[in-house]
């Protein structure tokens, strides 16, 4: 007999083509999608004249449009939004390359029945801040969006709810550990910065406690915990010396608890500190490591702006003053360390360098493409013909950023070590903007030395 469909499933004969899958597998999933594109947006809005330079501006706005329009045709009622495409159960026992795919595409929905407001926070904070970036060249997309992260942000705080217990398909891939309050927050502080609407603002006052913006003190910041993000984004958003008191009051707090996650990473917290490996990478957890490294560069290299333009060239941790320089000096350790400064001098960044990852544990790459190879592929066969092999996969997925070395900075380059071989689209999102920045910073540092060498003189 047919298994029934709940009520927040649906076949596959909806519109759902476009969007990002996570990683290895063929799963839209869309709590890590919506972040990944929230934090593409961000790198956009911080270092947009940089990106520009590096001329890779209008690359990275179709990144994020790909993304967005996907959310467009996912939010297809204001209560009701598309959070996953295909089940990981079947597609994990499948190796197939995405031409080829076999596995089911159904498709899970929150609802006001079937709350989610952690999914529907981010995405509604992915689409506010993707608005700010469509904002001078598409303002109509832009505004488009804006409506959609308006009613998405209304219904994650109206009907309140983890989206792991409405679609419990994700909860072995994706969990709400964290719940769902940090993506509220999140949501709010973002739609402040594209509405300029105090009440958002508001929102993260009267919420802030409640919901551990100014409460958690947090060494992490990823797809599912928000909290360092959002008490940097507060700290800058939260300006002005003609505040109101709860206004003031709700700033310092938020500033606290900002400066508590960058001298965790910084060495400086007075024993509670992001652990480091022998060759200095800041060290979280053994899963798919890169993902804590690429966004503290991000958050340090933010908040290092911020300070700078707030005129105040030193941060006060338990263990001491630090400079900003400091901040920018770490970041760059950590991307210099993702691409190739490391004890095995390997770039975790897939075709970057001499050495980097040949065995992605990655479907599309690690399978002969379809261009190649027109005969079928079916799950079993490409476990048996493909998965194994030893030889390098015949795609490059170039600039994906793998999962990285363990505690002790060793790394195995095999296709089955997924927890250091796989690649995430989170993990890249946030290097975007870092390397656009350092790299910025490298051609100044060029110009001055060019600036201070004395000419040559005639013989």
């Amino acid at each position: 007999m047919a298994r029934p469909l709940w009520p927040h499933r649906w076949p596959s004969t909806r519109n759902l083509v476009g969007g990002y899958y996570d990683a290895g597998d063929h799963v839209k999933f869309g709590l890590p999608m919506a972040f990944t594109i929230t934090m593409l947006s961000w790198s956009v809005i911080e270092y947009g004249d940089e990106i520009a330079a590096a001329g890779e501006y209008h690359h990275a706005l179709e990144a994020i449009k790909w993304g967005t329009d996907y959310f467009i045709k996912a939010h297809t009622h204001p209560n009701v939004l598309w959070v996953e495409v295909g089940d990981g159960d079947t597609d994990h026992y499948c190796w197939q390359r995405p031409e080829d795919m076999t596995t089911s595409r159904q498709a899970y929905k929150i609802d006001t029945e079937n709350p989610g407001s952690d999914v529907a926070g981010e995405t509604a904070a992915a689409m506010a801040a993707a608005s700010i970036v469509f904002q001078e060249s598409n303002p109509h997309y832009s505004h488009l969006l804006l409506h959609h992260a308006r009613q998405l942000f209304e219904f994650a705080d109206k009907y309140r709810g983890k989206y792991d217990s409405s679609v419990r398909e994700a909860k072995r891939y994706y969990p709400s550990w964290s719940g769902y309050e940090d993506e509220l927050l999140w949501a709010a502080l973002w739609l402040h910065r594209a509405t300029g609407k105090g009440a958002y603002l508001e929102y993260a006052v009267e919420n802030g406690h409640r919901f551990g913006g100014t409460g958690w003190e947090m060494a992490e910041f990823s797809w599912d915990v928000k909290h360092a993000g959002v008490q940097i984004l507060a700290t800058k958003l939260f300006k002005g010396g003609d505040l109101p008191e709860s206004q003031r009051r709700a700033a310092q707090q938020y500033r606290a608890k900002a400066q508590f996650y960058v001298c965790a990473c910084l060495n400086e917290n007075n024993g509670s500190n992001v652990h480091r490996t022998p060759g200095g990478m800041l060290f979280v957890r053994q899963w798919n490591n890169m993902q804590y490294v690429s966004s503290a560069a991000f958050l340090l290299s933010v908040y290092s702006d911020h300070l700078i333009k707030a005129e105040q060239r030193e941060l006060r941790c338990p263990d001491g003053a630090v400079g900003t320089q400091e901040l920018v000096a770490l970041a760059k350790s950590q991307a210099d360390y993702i691409l190739g400064a490391n004890p095995m001098r390997t770039s975790y960044l897939v075709g970057y360098g001499r050495k980097y990852p040949m065995k992605v544990h990655h479907r599309g790459s690690s399978i002969v493409s379809y261009k190649r190879s027109k005969g079928f592929i079916g799950c079993m066969q490409g476990y048996y013909d493909w998965y194994g092999r030893r030889s390098p996969n015949p795609n490059v997925i170039t600039g994906a950023l793998v999962g990285g070395p363990d505690s002790r900075d060793k790394f195995r380059d095999q296709r089955g070590n997924y927890m250091q071989t796989e690649a995430c689209t989170y993990n890249t999102a946030p290097l975007v903007g870092v390397f656009a920045k350092l790299h910025r910073l490298s051609d100044q540092q060029i110009q001055i030395q060019e600036m201070s060498t004395p000419a040559a003189s005639s013989s």
